[in-house]
């Protein structure tokens, strides 16, 4: 006997069945909807997608990799437990590869340094870039070894000078030129594709000098007698920031899963800084996903600052409060120095349609791990300090009244003008300040006053900059190192100068 089914039985039927249906793909991971997990979760994601990110072989992406477990897209990704979102990074080591494959959608997020990032912007304004997070700064792992006929910036008037064209080390070397009182103009640039090319020219001896990446410097010095690394971004400390490119559609469509990518990247950062097991932890990742030995991931880790939140609240400047190396004054500050050289950067996108803070803006994290790096604590400075050869020399023509010590407004402006952003960025490199006088008076009096502006010149930098005090080394030279002769007025001018030099750490 056959039961006759109502219009409610067959649906309760119907629904029943559609339930069954819904949970079995939930079960099975099919559906495109996905909950946030884990009790830190601060981003409601609601995405199906992976979320691909190009990168190059550095130890500077090591915070994301390391939340990610590993380089491919898996649901062991503490991305996806603790946010429901998955993760890939690709190794896209050649620049044309990567920007292509971003420009077709390939990746979503793109490595980038804003220093360079300025020679590309124009190619790339029809996506409208957006810079959305900093990774890292270069600590070491950028360097500009220099054979033995080189002892200071300055020697490399005239020498050849590998470098890859529009990459940091074409940045590295416009810096360390400015800061040793030389342009562009006065040495030989021989351009080349990448680093490593750079490093090859410098062992085969056919370049003076050359701006290449970690660990090449140590081989460069271990192979070519006599040569040492001039300066590295272990001193050079602001220059050189890595950070993360999306194109604004891809930014608006996708905030809450990138909330959670840059969180959770950040909280990985964070860990690694604080935890030896974590770092050690994080090579071993890095040395699967890159397919190099884990000492060279190691290494590769602490030739950079892995950036926190709080490096990237500095970076972004959100509390408007910052007196440091922020994003937009790289990206102002290379964007002049590459148009002075010849390249077509001065009427590039403003920073604030290619600076994109809202990610950084959206996330809190609290914790000593998640605060901004301190500044460079220094020791008191050895009298030997006094007398120590320098890197660079910055020559400064500084007005003050006739026997006065007293800087005026204009002096500051010079100051400002002139050295303070390389104060700025050589962030770990000591400072020796000179003061120097024409031979117009008494050898005693000329010594005592030079001195005096020195100190002036420091004082303005500790108490309206906020330097350490102790960073800095004051001499008085009077007369005693004129740069050309007392006989002429423009001669005598040219002594009435303070001296700006880095010394090495």
């Amino acid at each position: 006997m056959k039961t006759k089914l109502t219009p409610l039985s067959k649906f309760l039927i119907v629904l029943a069945i559609l339930g069954g249906i819904a949970y079995a793909l939930y079960k099975t991971n099919l559906l495109d909807v996905i909950a946030p997990k884990g009790k830190d979760s601060k981003a409601s994601v609601v995405t199906g997608q992976t979320i691909r990110i190009g990168v190059v072989t550095w130890g500077g992406y090591a915070g994301g990799q390391y939340f990610n477990e590993g380089f491919a897209a898996s649901k062991e990704s503490r991305f996806y437990k603790e946010y429901g979102i998955t993760v890939e990074f690709k190794l896209l080591d050649d620049l044309n590869d990567c920007r292509n494959a971003w420009k077709s959608d390939n990746i979503d997020l793109m490595w980038a340094t804003v220093d360079a990032f300025t020679t590309e912007i124009k190619g790339l304004e029809e996506f409208e870039p957006q810079i959305i997070f900093q990774s890292d700064w270069s600590r070491g792992g950028d360097a500009v070894v220099v054979n033995r006929t080189i002892k200071n910036v300055a020697d490399l008037k005239g020498k050849k000078v590998a470098f890859a064209e529009m990459t940091p080390s074409h940045t590295f070397l416009l810096w360390l030129l400015e800061a040793g009182n030389l342009l562009y103009s006065d040495i030989q640039p021989i351009k080349v594709a990448n680093a490593i090319d750079a490093a090859d020219l410098f062992k085969k001896g056919q370049v003076d000098a050359a701006v290449v990446w970690s660990p090449d410097d140590a081989d460069c010095v271990a192979k070519v007698n006599g040569s040492k690394v001039l300066q590295s971004t272990k001193e050079a400390s602001f220059i050189i920031a890595d950070v993360f490119v999306a194109k604004k559609k891809y930014v608006d469509q996708h905030k809450e899963a990138l909330k959670g990518l840059v969180e959770g990247w950040l909280k990985g950062a964070a860990e690694i800084n604080s935890s030896p097991q974590a770092k050690q932890k994080a090579a071993k990742i890095l040395a699967l996903g890159l397919q190099q030995p884990e000492d060279f991931c190691l290494q590769a880790i602490n030739n950079a600052r892995l950036c926190t939140w709080g490096d990237n609240v500095n970076f972004f400047n959100t509390n408007s409060n910052y007196s440091g190396v922020t994003g937009e004054a790289i990206y102002n500050k290379m964007a002049v120095k590459f148009a002075k050289t010849g390249y077509p950067t001065d009427k590039i996108s403003s920073w604030r349609l290619v600076g994109n803070s809202s990610i950084i803006s959206s996330i809190t994290l609290s914790g000593p791990g998640n605060e901004a790096e301190k500044t460079t604590s220094f020791t008191a400075a050895s009298a030997n300090m006094k007398t120590a050869e320098a890197i660079s020399t910055k020559r400064i023509s500084i007005a003050f009244r006739f026997g006065s010590s007293e800087l005026d407004e204009n002096a500051k402006y010079i100051i400002d003008n002139e050295f303070l952003d390389i104060a700025k960025s050589f962030a770990n490199s000591r400072i020796r300040i000179e003061g120097n006088t024409d031979n117009v008076g008494s050898v005693a009096g000329n010594k005592s006053l030079s001195e005096k502006r020195a100190k002036a010149v420091v004082a303005y930098l500790v108490n309206e900059h906020r330097f350490d005090s102790n960073r800095f080394i004051v001499v008085g030279n009077g007369s005693d190192k004129p740069i050309e002769g007392n006989d002429s007025e423009e001669g005598r001018a040219k002594n009435r100068r303070t001296d700006f030099e880095l010394l090495p750490q």
